[in-house]
This record gives C-alpha cells, sequence and structure tokens, in this order.
C-alpha cells in the first residue's frame, strides 16, 4: 500500500510539474506574441508618423504651386535652404534666389524648410511692402520673450502697436540736434581709437582691423547709450566688448534659430531666450546701476541714457504714454549697443578693403578731408564733417556692396494683394527682400563688382529709382539710429584717413569671403592690412 501511494505521490507531482511547465510554456509563447504584437503596434504607428509628417511636409512644401506663383522646386523637408547649416551665408542664399527668379515676376516664393517664404524681385514692389502698403507688412516676424527674457522685447523685434509706441517715444531722441549733442562724445572716441592706432603703428606694420574697428565702435557706443569708459580700445577683454562678441556668437545656433521662427509661442512658453542669460544680466545690471547714479547723483552726459532716463516711468514696472518701464528702457540700450557697435565697425572693414585695394579713391578721400577741414580752421566739428560729402559717398558705395544686413524681412499682418498680378501673399506669411541681390544687380547698378563712390553723385542718385538702395531699409521701420551709426562711421573714417595709409596685407585674402556663420555680412578671418603713419 505504501509503495502504491508514493508511487500516486510522484505521478501527482511529475503531473503538476508538466502542468506547470506546460502553462509556462504557454505564458512565454503569449508573452513572445504580446511583445511582437506591441512591436508590431510601435511599427505601425511609427509608419503612421511618418506618412502623416511625409504628407504634412508634402502639402506645405506644394502651398506656391497651388498658387501658381513662381517658386523654386523644393527639396523634402530643407526646402530650398538647405545651406542654412552655414555653408552659405544668409545674404548669398536670398542674392541666388533673387537672381534666379527676377525674371519671373514682382515676387516669387521659395521654402525655408517646410515653411513658405515670399522673395521680392520687383523695385516697385519693394516700394510698397517698405512704404506704399506698410499697414500690411508692420511686423518683422521676430522672436522675442517679454516675459523671461526682457531685452529681447527691442524695437526691432517687437509687432505692431508694441513697435508703434516704441517708436513714437523714442524717434525724438535721434534728431540731427541729439546727435549734434553726442557729437562731442565721438569725437572724444575717434582721438582714443587714433592713439592707440598710432601708438601700434609704431610697433607693427601689418595688423588685423576688423577687431579694432570693433572695439573703437563699442567704446563710442559704451559711451553714448551708457556714459562708461569701456575701454576696450587698451583692453580686448572688457566686458562690453567681451558680451558684445558672445551675444552674436550665440545668434549662430541653427536649431535655436529654426525653433524660434518655426514655433515662436511655443519657443516663448519653453522659456527660450533669445539672448543668452549672462549677456542679459550683465546689461539690465549695468542699465540699472547707470540709472541709480545719475538720478541720486543728478548727472547730465548729454549722452542716449540722457535722453532715456527722461522718458522713465517713476512706476517701473508700467510703461505709460511718452514714458517707459525699466525693462522698455533696457531692451532699448540693448539694441542700441549691439545694433551700433557690430554694424558700423562692419561697414568701416569693408570701408577699409576696398580704399586699400582702390589707392586712388582712397587718396581722393584723404585729399577731401584735408580740405574741407583746411575750410574749417582745421578743427573737427559737427559742421566740417557734415560737409565732408565724399566722405558719404564712399559709406554709401561701401554700403551698397556690403550692406550689413543683407536681407530685409517683414511678415504680412493682413492678406495683401500684389498690384497688377492675382497672387495673394496671405496673413502670417514671410516677406523677404534681397538686399545685397540687388544692390549686385547688373540692371540696377551696371559693373556692381566695381568700387565706385560717384554712383551716389545727385545726379546718379536721380537716375535710379528710389528703392534700389535701401541698407537701412526705408519707410516707418528705416533704421532709428542710422544719423548716429553714420556719424560715427564718418568720424571714425575721416581719423583713419587724415592719418594713416592703407594697402592690402600679406595676410589678407582677396577676395575676402563672408562669414557664413554670422547674420551680419562679415569678412572670414578678419581684414589684415599694412598701415603706415602720414607726418
Amino acid at each position: 500500500m505504501r509503495s502504491a501511494k508514493m508511487k500516486f505521490q510522484v505521478a501527482k507531482q511529475l503531473s503538476n510539474y508538466s502542468h506547470r511547465l506546460i502553462n509556462k510554456t504557454k505564458q512565454k509563447s503569449r508573452d513572445r506574441n504580446h511583445h511582437e504584437m506591441v512591436a508590431v503596434e510601435i511599427i505601425m504607428a511609427a509608419a503612421m508618423v511618418a506618412v502623416i509628417v511625409y504628407l504634412y511636409v508634402k502639402r506645405q512644401q506644394r502651398y506656391w504651386a497651388r498658387r501658381n506663383v513662381p517658386h523654386l522646386k523644393p527639396e523634402f523637408f530643407y526646402g530650398n535652404t538647405k545651406t542654412l547649416d552655414h555653408t552659405e551665408q544668409l545674404g548669398m542664399i536670398f542674392a541666388r534666389f533673387y537672381n534666379e527668379l527676377k525674371s519671373s515676376g514682382p515676387l516669387a516664393g521659395v521654402y525655408m524648410y517646410v515653411r513658405p517664404v515670399a522673395v521680392v524681385t520687383d523695385l516697385e514692389l519693394v516700394k510698397c511692402v517698405l512704404v506704399k502698403d506698410f499697414q500690411h507688412f508692420t511686423d518683422r516676424g521676430f522672436f522675442y520673450n517679454e516675459v523671461q527674457d526682457p531685452l529681447s522685447a527691442h524695437m526691432f523685434s517687437l509687432p505692431g502697436s508694441k513697435w508703434r509706441s516704441l517708436r513714437q517715444k523714442l524717434s525724438p531722441t535721434f534728431t540731427s540736434g541729439k546727435m549734434k549733442m553726442m557729437f562731442s562724445t565721438i569725437v572724444a572716441a575717434g582721438k582714443q581709437f587714433n592713439d592707440f592706432l598710432e601708438e601700434k603703428v609704431g610697433r607693427e606694420s601689418e595688423f588685423e582691423m576688423k577687431d579694432l574697428l570693433a572695439r573703437f565702435t563699442t567704446d563710442v557706443i559704451g559711451m553714448c547709450a551708457f556714459g562708461i569708459e569701456c575701454n576696450s580700445m587698451k583692453d580686448p577683454d572688457a566686458q562690453f566688448r567681451v558680451m558684445g562678441r558672445k551675444f552674436f556668437e550665440d545668434q549662430r545656433g541653427l536649431v535655436k534659430n529654426v525653433f524660434h521662427n518655426a514655433a515662436p509661442e511655443l519657443a516663448k512658453k519653453a522659456g527660450v531666450r533669445a539672448v543668452n542669460k549672462d549677456v542679459a544680466d550683465f546689461f539690465l545690471n549695468v542699465v540699472r546701476e547707470t540709472i541709480d547714479y545719475r538720478v541720486k547723483n543728478n548727472v547730465k552726459r548729454n549722452d542716449f541714457m540722457d535722453l532715456l532716463i527722461q522718458m522713465r516711468n517713476p512706476k517701473e514696472s508700467e510703461s505709460g504714454e511718452n514714458l517707459l518701464s525699466f525693462n522698455e528702457l533696457a531692451a532699448q540700450c540693448f539694441l542700441f549697443y549691439v545694433a551700433g557697435f557690430e554694424t558700423s565697425s562692419t561697414l568701416l572693414t569693408w570701408t577699409l578693403y576696398e580704399l586699400s585695394l582702390n589707392q586712388s579713391v582712397q587718396e581722393k578721400g584723404r585729399q577731401h578731408v584735408m580740405d574741407v577741414l583746411a575750410k574749417h580752421g582745421g578743427k573737427i566739428t559737427y559742421e566740417s564733417v557734415n560737409d565732408m560729402i565724399y566722405l558719404d559717398k564712399i559709406l554709401n558705395e561701401a554700403l551698397r556692396k556690403y550692406p550689413p544686413v543683407p536681407v530685409h524681412f517683414r511678415e504680412a499682418t493682413k492678406d495683401y494683394q500684389v498690384p497688377d498680378t492675382k497672387i495673394t501673399i496671405e496673413t502670417g506669411t514671410k516677406v523677404f527682400i534681397p538686399v545685397y541681390g540687388i544692390h549686385h544687380d547688373p540692371a540696377v547698378f551696371p559693373d556692381p563688382e566695381r568700387f565706385d563712390p560717384e554712383r551716389f553723385s545727385p545726379e546718379q542718385v536721380q537716375k535710379r529709382h528710389p528703392y534700389a538702395w535701401t541698407p537701412f531699409g526705408e519707410g516707418p521701420r528705416i533704421c532709428i539710429g542710422l544719423r548716429f551709426g553714420m556719424l560715427q562711421a564718418k568720424v571714425g573714417l575721416l581719423y583713419l584717413l587724415k592719418n594713416y595709409k592703407f594697402g592690402i596685407g600679406k595676410q589678407c585674402k582677396v577676395p575676402l569671403n563672408f562669414d557664413v556663420r554670422s547674420v551680419i555680412l562679415s569678412p572670414e578671418g578678419g581684414l589684415w592690412l599694412n598701415v603706415k603713419k602720414i607726418y
């Protein structure tokens, strides 16, 4: 009996084990099937997403075709701007578009990735967009984030009503009368620049000028905007110069810029900044300390900061009629700084490059400076500088050949029917004006690669379309600081021509290449020149 019972128990255990093994095998099979099903579902979901993305991209990139607008055939996803990955400068990209499309009508279409963008190819339409029908194109469409990044909410990037309010408040600070008030400060910076250059020429005959010119304009802006001796001429690592470089280097981030443009509202919610936090903190502190010191000590310097302090709202968190909140005031100071030093120094860099290549123009400019100064008793005054008409021609021709901002940006704020066509520019569409392309069009400027200041004689200007030359923009959103920018460039140029002779250095590449990573039309590798003192 015992033996039979034991056999029964063993058999039962074997049976239980067998059942467990069978169940385990079944469970593994079910798990495997489940994993396989999950994998299949994931693959199907991914395929569905890919199909949806593909269809979305294809639909977006048929935008211009559906509207029968002349356009360039886009590459999938990249559109027509694959070279935005820093292999071609932005101005050159749109100049290429202009040259390929200008015979097809007043406006054509391209794609920045999947976004349809309108390119203006006719000067009459340039006039309409910038001036005549400005009410349809009041915005530039630039990213800004007032709450988390207050310095980005400056006049250049703000839209419609916000821009208009600020423009009305600030326009009185850029009159010719106000420029005359700041003239002595600009001349003081010019003298410092000249003294530094004289000392440098005593030690070296060839050196890089682009950085020196940026340090000169940084000192001018620091003194005029903040009343601060930046000393970047003597110290290239001065904080103002370091922060200026850092800001422009930070603008080169492709992913961030795509995010800004493709999904600005989402970028704001995600706390994405246009101005690096270190740079923003530095400038906010400088503005705060400058205001506090001047108000407490009743300091007046007849500079840009003085003019802004007069518009400061005592309730600093609020703006009002003709009054600025602290953040608004700081943002305009910041714009004045970054726009003023970089564009003006770039203009002077290209001017010296062309004068070094064209010695007869350089000599004519130098003689003109001497003749005008002789008429004014040898003194550099506001009146004598205004009389240096040939310097205006030289600078204008440099701006024609090398516009620092090579593309103007606008965004349609309401639907616009392009005159004499069936084309409608829909609300929200980006509109680009290819300044560099127009400035180098032989039909507009014959022999465009030749540097010829006489293009800007009154007779030649009169012959041209009034919107052929637009380095500062035109209309209500024309650069508010153009008078100041041209004045500091002119003062810098007169000191350079009066005291030095320039030639192409051994380390200078001719022709100079454009820095493809810079939005500003800037030379790659700097500008190496031979510099000799004139005694």
